[in-house]
């Protein structure tokens, strides 16, 4: 069956990982003890620190604690979804006030207009919050780019490495799992699609193989309609 739609991770994949590491990272780490101490009234903010509390099993934590746990989770690079929500909502003040602008390699930009020019519906699973993808897409050093996306997954759709995740997301799309096709760097992530029923891709921007899966360094090598 030829493919329909496009599914892509961005860490490593569309963007690189030291934009995430080195850029976004730290960047929450400063600027979010101070976004949580002052917006920690605010409804959106509340239920992510009462999300957090249940996480940490910790449910009687003031807030001040809970940015120590956050801290701590960052530090970890633990794929918490109130996290990452509250992530989001650090960086699109960094966004919002010019001081990030997201990184998109060239050749992934290229790809994904010609992509969608010809009529693949594109979308994106990151562990990354969908804030987050929406901003470093919207907000790209390439200009904003969500206008190319369909729809956007985050873990509230399930872990990246397990393969009912995959099957929630062909199911959103409304799609057979054959008919989409999987990016990712991730040799796990890219197992648990294929047992879903995806078709895959792995990128290896620095070159090598992703076991049991066809590998390339750039979107530019990637042709959906052959596949």
């Amino acid at each position: 069956m030829p493919i329909k739609a496009i599914l892509t991770d961005i860490e490593g994949t569309t963007s690189a990982v030291s934009f995430v590491f080195d850029v976004l990272f730290p960047y929450a780490a400063q600027h979010l003890p101070e976004f949580v101490l002052s917006h920690a009234e605010a409804p959106q903010v509340a239920e992510q620190l009462a999300a957090v509390r249940a996480e940490s099993g910790e449910p009687e934590a003031d807030v001040q604690r809970v940015v120590e746990i956050l801290l701590g989770w960052i530090a970890a690079d633990r794929k918490a979804t109130p996290l990452k929500a509250l992530q989001g909502m650090v960086w699109a003040e960094g966004y919002q006030a010019g001081q990030l602008k997201g990184h998109v390699y060239p050749d992934a930009v290229e790809a994904l207009k010609r992509w969608k020019a010809r009529g693949y519906d594109l979308y994106v699973y990151s562990s990354g919050s969908i804030q987050a993808q929406r901003l470093i897409f919207g907000c790209s050093e390439a200009g904003d780019l969500t206008p190319l996306f369909s729809g956007y997954f985050d873990t509230t759709s399930g872990p990246k490495r397990e393969v009912a995740s995959y099957r929630n997301i062909a199911q959103a799309i409304g799609c057979a799992s054959e008919q989409i096709l999987f990016l990712s760097d991730i040799v796990e992530e890219l197992d648990a699609a294929r047992q879903a029923g995806l078709q895959t891709v792995g990128l290896a921007r620095s070159g090598g193989e992703l076991a049991g899966h066809e590998t390339v360094a750039s979107f530019a090598a990637i042709d959906p309609a052959r596949l």
